[in-house]
């Protein structure tokens, strides 16, 4: 397992923030995406925002 949490450039769709996440902690890569589409849904923007927040500072693996 990784130390710290890296943008995938295995399991992606966009930018690979949910692959890399579920890489840190060991997860599916499609629930961490169920759960980022349910947080939207809920939530509104403040997902998106974090998402791409996310894509631009994570480092690429």
């Amino acid at each position: 397992m990784q130390n710290r949490i890296c943008l995938s450039t295995t399991d992606k769709k966009i930018g690979g923030v949910c692959g890399g996440i579920a890489q840190f902690f060991g997860f599916e890569p499609s629930l961490v995406r169920i759960i980022f589409v349910l947080l939207v849904l809920l939530l509104k923007i403040y997902p998106i925002i974090i998402y791409l927040v996310l894509w631009a500072i994570l480092p690429t693996e």
